[in-house]
């Protein structure tokens, strides 16, 4: 049984926004340090993958979906869907259970859309990760902490939907859930907080 994972976003649109580019960025290089590899799938003919990402050894950029790539019964098995609506948590066990864990393109969307729902059809066994929105990053840390760390969902230090401050006046509420840092501030890519101050005048929809 092999005991290195891949962590797959199903990238489901023809371009890449600036936050998804941070996201994946950062779950590349988290996953790049733990020895594991990240893929995004079903990327459309001709999308440019940006060279923050092709220079990371652990990211893989792949045409096919994950219906191809694991094609058959047997290693369908070893594939997890990280799903909203699944009947059962992720919990540490699963570590045994999956090699392969799938996310179901833009998790961080507000209100979140039932992105997963194709793939749920396609037969992937799936898992929770709770009832509150995450972001991508956010899910694929989570279910590393859970997988490769051995947490329960319930022991992971949690922050919901805080509260970035810019300056005196101006701060935004994020709808998300992150996991916290040592300090207690949420985990978030590199440079996210910077392109949300640009764009504060933005909803947080236009920015993925």
């Amino acid at each position: 049984m092999p005991m290195r994972k891949t962590y797959i976003v199903e990238h489901l649109d023809p371009e890449l926004g600036q936050w998804s580019e941070l996201e994946y960025a950062a779950i590349a290089r988290e996953t790049q340090r733990a020895g594991n590899t990240f893929m995004l799938s079903s990327l459309p003919a001709g999308f440019r993958v940006p060279p923050q990402l092709t220079e990371i050894p652990a990211f893989k950029a792949e045409t096919r979906g994950v219906e191809e790539i694991y094609g058959t019964d047997e290693m369908k098995k070893r594939v997890c869907l990280l799903d909203p609506q699944a009947e059962k948590d992720l919990n540490p066990d699963d570590k045994g259970e999956f090699d392969v864990f799938l996310f179901g393109g833009i998790l961080g969307d507000d209100p979140p859309r039932d992105r997963t729902s194709e793939l749920r059809k396609k037969g992937f066994k799936g898992r929770r990760l709770g009832p509150v929105q995450m972001t991508t990053d956010t899910a694929v840390r989570v279910t590393r902490m859970v997988v490769e760390e051995q947490f329960t969902l319930n022991k992971i230090p949690y922050t919901d939907f805080p509260e970035l401050k810019f300056n005196e006046h101006e701060s935004t509420q994020m709808p998300f859930r992150y996991v916290k840092d040592d300090d207690g501030n949420p985990i978030m890519p590199e440079g996210m907080v910077d392109l949300i101050k640009k764009d504060a005048d933005k909803s947080i929809d236009d920015l993925f």
